[in-house]
């Protein structure tokens, strides 16, 4: 039931966020506590152009979805009539309209949202694409900074030097974490849920019979395996999918409050981008067992300090274009790594609906956005599903949200950017359900050809890095090769040879760009290598550059060690390369500000790309949350 009879509700719940931008068309997400109409402005502040002044509420330029009994998604698509200069900064106001009260202004509402000095929002819109901020893995409880603060200081700048204004913003994966959820934040997911009256559902081979039960199990905080589906007939679902398994090269994959619900994961979208819902909750440790009290007081130092950074965090993401793509923690970890998991998973009814839920608050919060015109369909074929009072046949809608083929997209700047699923085209192993799926199938990687051919320069966005550290990734298959790919997370592209020898032939390919820039997250470390053809001249340029993670780490320790067993292992000399499948490549690495003894790079922040019109000059940096800026540098 909903308590938002006890204290008054923000208008604006999340947002606004800029999403894609382009010559004729400007969109903003938000999401509200009542069903507002809206009416929207742009204009060029410098000599008073108005570029739109309108109602915002027809169904060409309006889409809302209810999620709760005080929540609604918003999709505004605002038409640009008239020509905009590269490099113009465009204000805007958003107007929230009801019958039954006065008009309220987004610049009244929300004054943090403002920069000092300034009385309405803004965006710079550029189709020539130079400077790029990027990053992935945002985990609100872990110990190290938010590289979201850092791209806010970074538009706060450029409001006063243009030069260094970035053109977009790309988050490449695990915007957020709903496998690994702090004690605080499910704490503060619950009361969200009660203030806004998120829709409940019913579930079905479950321990609990709604989502509401949840909460009052014994088992909610911190002992949530007990209550998620095991199937052993289909290679025991809890372990495999979302037990909290230990992992002897990589960190633990904390599952003990995985999300389960809808109303629960629309919930953290709402915490994890906006202050508002964080001045409503009281979070104490009154229903947490004893035995975790220690860990839920160590997490909630780090939900305190993530929540502080809130408005700041609000504000950037409603000052630059914000374009994402899912990886595994948006949904669930390991998500379809191999085609026995998804045997597991999607054979039971209780799992597939958790991970439908997932993907449903990202279509919803996330992919929207990003293509809002190639992702019309989906909304046509799932609003019915979204009433006033709950949501509708939910398991058909879980089904036509998991059989949605478009979730990757491509922006027509200059150069392109080409934006790739690597989560729901795998290429699934024939021969043993335990080997890693490949990150693209055969047809997704034709298309993706298609779309490179004819193309001068392109950059990239692949969540798991194309070009990835090669000791890592020969552990990976080792493992693999005892069958154990889910204990490792063998999430790289050239854990299966098909999908490896198509990209790497791509790569090769006389027709395609003779500059790549691939950009990447996931690994929670950072890298950028330089890679050519061997024997062969004229070959194509290709940056791989990885920048992870927003706000997590690698284990310091660890990665110290595989940093120094890499360059030795597999020296630019190294009989070990050819071993490997990419043996005809040369890949030079990038020094973090020259220094001669490293080349990964461990921090939480932002990577910032600057290119040329032809991406023959590549220049990467890590803006770290601690305030330090790295180049990376070539070597001799």
């Amino acid at each position: 039931m909903s308590q938002s009879t006890f204290q008054p509700l923000p208008e604006v719940l999340a947002g606004p966020i800029v999403r894609q931008v382009h010559t004729k068309q400007v969109n903003f997400w938000l999401m509200t506590s009542k069903p507002y109409e809206f009416e929207v402005l742009l204009h060029n502040l410098i000599n008073q152009e108005v570029l739109f002044d309108g109602a915002a509420s027809t169904p060409e330029l309006f889409s809302q979805v209810q999620v709760g009994e005080h929540a609604f998604v918003n999709l505004l698509t605002i038409p640009v009539n008239v020509d905009v200069k590269c490099g113009t900064r465009i204000y805007y106001d958003i107007k929230l309209c009801n019958e039954n009260e006065l008009p309220l202004t987004i610049s009244e509402l929300l004054p943090d949202l403002l920069y000092q000095g300034q009385t309405l929002p803004s965006f710079v819109f550029k189709q020539a694409v130079r400077q790029i901020l990027h990053g992935s893995c945002r985990k609100p409880h872990h110990d190290s900074g938010d590289g979201l603060l850092v791209v806010d200081s970074q538009l706060e700048a450029a409001l006063e030097d243009a030069q260094c204004s970035p053109d977009l913003l790309m988050l490449s994966g695990d915007q957020v974490y709903t496998d690994d959820v702090a004690g605080p934040m499910l704490v503060a997911i619950k009361q969200t849920i009660g203030h806004l009256g998120l829709f409940n559902e019913a579930l079905s081979g479950a321990v609990i019979e709604n989502s509401l039960d949840v909460f009052e199990h014994p088992d909610c905080y911190y002992q949530r395996p007990k209550l998620l589906p095991d199937d052993p007939i289909a290679e025991n679902t809890q372990k495999k999918f979302f037990g909290a398994k230990k992992k002897p090269i990589f960190t633990s994959v904390n599952a003990n409050n995985h999300l389960i619900s809808f109303a629960e994961v629309m919930a953290m979208y709402i915490l994890t981008w906006s202050p508002e819902m964080w001045r409503l909750v009281n979070i104490d440790d009154k229903d947490i067992p004893i035995p975790f009290r220690a860990t839920f007081a160590k997490e909630k130092v780090a939900i305190d300090q993530f929540s502080r950074g809130l408005s700041r965090v609000r504000r950037a993401l409603a000052h630059v274009p914000v374009y994402m793509v899912f990886d595994d923690h948006d949904i669930t970890d390991d998500w379809n790594l191999t085609r026995g998991w998804e045997e597991a998973v999607y054979g039971n009814q209780f799992a597939k609906r958790i991970v439908g839920n997932a993907l449903i608050g990202y279509w919803l919060c996330q992919g929207w956005g990003n293509n809002p015109q190639g992702l019309a369909g989906l909304y046509q074929n799932c609003r019915e599903h979204f009433s006033k009072t709950g949501i509708v046949e939910h398991d058909k809608l879980v089904d036509q949200v998991l059989g949605w083929e478009h979730w990757h997209y491509h922006l027509d700047t200059s150069p392109k950017i080409l934006v790739l699923d690597t989560r729901t085209q795998r290429w699934r192993s024939e021969s043993n359900k335990n080997k890693p799926s490949g990150l693209m199938d055969w047809e997704a990687l034709s298309e993706l050809q298609q779309e490179l051919i004819g193309q001068e320069a392109v950059i990239m966005i692949s969540a798991a890095p194309v070009f990835g550290v090669k000791l890592i990734e020969t552990i990976q298959k080792v493992f693999t090769f005892f069958g154990k790919a889910l204990t490792v997370d063998a999430e790289n592209w050239m854990a299966h040879k098909g999908t490896a020898s198509v990209i790497l032939n791509i790569f090769r390919n006389r027709k395609t760009p003779p500059n790549f820039v691939i950009l990447s997250g996931d690994v929670h470390y950072s890298f950028v290598y330089d890679i050519t053809l061997r024997f062969r001249h004229n070959s194509p340029n290709i940056t791989q550059i990885t920048s992870s993670g927003i706000k997590n780490q690698f284990p310091n320790s660890l990665l110290q060690w595989f940093d120094r067993l890499n360059r030795v292992l597999y020296s630019k000399y190294s009989p070990l390369n050819w071993f490997t499948q990419r043996r005809n490549m040369l890949v030079k690495h990038r020094r973090p500000d020259n220094h001669q003894m490293r080349t990964l790079l461990n921090g939480s922040g932002i990577g910032l790309l600057k290119v040329d019109g032809d991406c023959s000059k590549v220049e990467a940096q890590q803006l770290c949350a601690s305030g330090k800026v790295v180049t990376f540098k070539k070597g001799d």
